[in-house]
């Protein structure tokens, strides 16, 4: 098997981030750490999780250093969630699943990764979703979200310039 760390098949990938050590995927894009990249474009990278949740488990990162999602410029964010969407359709079509779960998260690697996971019905991540969507459905203690008034005051304050 051919050595993909640090540039994968399409070239090294470049970071413009934290310092040295202090964060894993700045470490990746700048060729400190390995990685195992699968696409990328001006703006983002795509490479393999290494403690993956499913076979073919992705993440796509922005290569600046930016802990959250929404603090990523318009044009970072498109190039991650085109980077994001062009991924799933390679993911899709080497494995097959049901479909690719993504989520965004930015808290334990203060350095926000879209997960792309493949996903079947059944299989642990498709659980825990279900698990989760069960929860918001009928947990009492989120009985008083659904509350039009509450929801009606919620909107006000999003809506609010």
């Amino acid at each position: 098997m051919a050595d993909r760390s640090h540039r994968g098949p399409h070239g090294p990938a470049r970071a413009a981030g934290a310092p040295q050590g202090a964060c894993v995927f700045c470490d990746i894009l700048a060729g400190r750490a390995p990685g195992f990249i699968v696409d990328q474009n001006d703006l983002a990278v795509a490479l393999l999780d290494i403690q993956p949740l499913a076979r073919g488990h992705c993440l796509v990162i922005p290569r600046r250093h930016v802990p959250w999602w929404h603090d990523m410029s318009p044009e970072e964010t498109c190039a991650v969630f085109d980077l994001a969407r062009q991924t799933s359709g390679r993911i899709m079509a080497a494995f097959q699943p049901e479909f690719v779960a993504m989520y965004v998260r930015g808290r334990r690697i203060p350095h926000t990764h879209v997960f792309l996971v493949p996903t079947n019905k059944g299989e642990p991540f498709d659980r825990h979703f279900n698990a989760l969507e069960g929860f918001q459905e009928a947990a009492e203690t989120l009985a008083g979200l659904r509350d039009p008034q509450d929801l009606g005051a919620v909107m006000e304050r999003l809506t609010r310039r």
